[in-house]
């Protein structure tokens, strides 16, 4: 009876914690979301916390006035799904042949990969090697330079590692090659940190934004997060100047700040849902077993 008492308390504090800490990781996005939606006249008196005052769509309508706007965000999507899929082939394409021991030079691979974890050749020469390579102004700019995240392959690969052996043969004895035991029998029973590695491709490809400052002056090719930069950065105007009338007529910096942080952080959420249950039986598998 006491045993159950106490299990009933230690219950009911884990998840007054846990709503407490959600709820605490919560408020940063409602007071952006009010912000955005609230009057400049009402921010700039400092009366908006986590609920919108004097509604206004003042700072979404002057995001979605940009011409070019729909062009970023439809370029964004095409670059994120190239990114993504070029992305976890060449990783599942790396990650899988360094789970086989007989392969020579593994361990050397291998510390090249974590070698490349903690160095890298540094802003200049990466910039330097693009524009050799005559990449500026293109979207594989975008693409190339980030084909394998170093610490996703590792997680990929000591993901494969924990298959049982035993398929791998079995299906060589049925006349199965490497290639073929990969598509057949080892990524289908990847599919949770497949899933979760391509979101995590896709989150860092969408919310990317300096190499783009770098390497792209094509205002077509400008990918979202470049686009909202310079909008709020064309928007911006002193509190001088937005307390003098001018505050009704244009939204004021911490309104498009706000409205622009929305505006590009909502299409991504909606992925979330679609891979959750992928999500998170993924990264505790890739992260534990090895």
């Amino acid at each position: 009876m006491v045993t159950g008492v106490k299990d009933k308390v230690i219950d009911i504090f884990v998840l007054t914690v846990v709503a407490i800490t959600s709820f605490l990781c919560l408020v940063p996005i409602l007071h952006l979301a009010a912000v955005s939606l609230s009057s400049n006249a009402a921010i700039l008196s400092n009366k908006v916390t986590v609920f919108p005052v004097e509604w206004s769509t003042l700072a979404y309508q002057t995001v979605l006035q940009d011409a070019k706007m729909l062009n970023s965000l439809l370029f964004t999507i095409v670059l994120v799904c190239l990114f993504t899929v070029i992305c976890m082939v060449m990783t599942i394409c790396a990650a899988y042949p360094l789970t086989k021991k007989k392969l020579k030079g593994r361990d050397f691979f291998l510390l090249m990969i974590l070698f490349t974890m903690f160095f890298s050749g540094g802003l200049i020469p990466e910039y330097l090697l693009v524009k050799s390579l005559s990449l500026t102004n293109t979207i594989w700019a975008l693409v190339l330079p980030g084909m394998i995240n170093a610490f996703y392959l590792i997680i990929l690969k000591s993901f494969f590692s924990s298959i049982p052996e035993e398929l791998e043969e079995s299906a060589r004895m049925d006349g199965s090659s490497h290639f073929s035991t990969l598509i057949r029998i080892v990524l289908p029973l990847s599919l949770p940190v497949l899933a979760t590695l391509s979101l995590f491709y896709a989150v860092g490809r969408w919310n990317g934004f300096m190499d783009a400052l770098f390497y792209i002056t094509n205002q077509d090719l400008y990918p979202i997060q470049l686009k909202l930069y310079q909008l709020v950065i064309s928007n911006q105007m002193n509190d001088a100047t937005a307390t003098e009338g001018m505050s009704a007529v244009a939204p004021i910096p911490e309104s498009m700040k706000a409205a622009s942080i929305m505006f590009a952080t909502i299409p991504i959420l909606l992925v979330y849902p679609w891979l959750q249950r992928y999500f998170m039986s993924g990264i505790m598998i890739g992260a534990v077993k090895g």
